[in-house]
């Protein structure tokens, strides 16, 4: 079970994610639903400061969070070509075709 005082934020082009952590035990959100609940995370600052604010890890697609996340030290899970590349990579090696 995840530690409870881990929380992520989603970005919008993975939401779902959120509930799919949720039922992994993690306290997930998603900038997403975040939105259309009232909250004004609708520029790149916003979403980053909302995730710093309230101790988040973002997950993303967008490398340009991850450059801000990092110059201000903010945890950051970024998904791009390279990582699922490893994943596809890792399972073609452990599999008998």
């Amino acid at each position: 079970m995840a530690k409870k005082s881990l929380k992520i934020l989603v970005d919008e082009m993975d939401d779902g994610w959120d509930e799919k952590l949720q039922k992994e035990g993690f306290e997930a959100y998603s900038v997403k639903k975040l939105r259309a609940d009232g909250k004004k995370l609708h520029g790149d600052r916003s979403v980053i400061n909302y995730a710093e604010d309230n101790n988040m890890i973002l997950v993303t697609r967008d490398k340009e969070y991850r450059i801000s996340c990092e110059e201000g030290g903010i945890p950051c899970i970024l998904i791009d070509n390279e990582e699922i590349f490893k994943i596809v990579l890792e399972k073609l090696k452990h599999q008998d075709y």
